[in-house]
């Protein structure tokens, strides 16, 4: 069975006559199905083909994740150690980290000591991440986002 270059059949064919068909129109004839009965081919541009299948497989970029850490001024070292371990595995990931320090009740008086967490943040990854977004404050919340080191090679 032979297939044309744009879809139509033509029909069972001795090998020779196939290959003349796709010789004229400067194409390469290819096997599709070889083991169904009687073997399909296809008339068609091979390295074109090829071109295509390939250029399919390397052009799908690496989709990044926003992965979230939720820490309080109040979190204490046990748990922000985790915390940390956690964000750390994320960076290494591939991931972007948004690191959220909540306010609750009158503790949003106290921005201070949420900058205070956060400089501590900074200083326990600096060799692992850069700062994308300095600190700022939405709402009754302070948000910084994360991202891994550029990897120079």
């Amino acid at each position: 069975m032979v297939i044309d270059a744009s879809s139509n059949q033509l029909g069972e064919m001795p090998l020779a006559k196939a290959l003349a068909i796709a010789a004229d129109a400067n194409m390469d004839l290819v096997e599709v199905s070889p083991h169904s009965s009687p073997p399909v081919c296809r008339i068609m541009d091979y390295g074109k083909y090829q071109y295509q299948q390939k250029k399919k497989h390397v052009n799908k970029p690496k989709a990044i994740k926003i992965k979230e850490i939720k820490l309080r001024i109040v979190t204490e070292e046990g748990d922000y150690q985790v915390k940390l371990r956690n964000l750390i595995r994320f960076i290494e990931q591939g991931n972007k980290v948004k690191v959220t320090i909540r306010f609750k009740g009158r503790e949003i008086t106290h921005q201070d000591l949420a900058i205070k967490v956060f400089d501590k943040l900074k200083k326990d990854i600096e060799d692992v991440a850069v700062i994308e977004q300095q600190p700022k404050l939405e709402g009754r919340q302070m948000v910084m986002m994360l991202s891994g080191l550029k990897k120079s090679s």
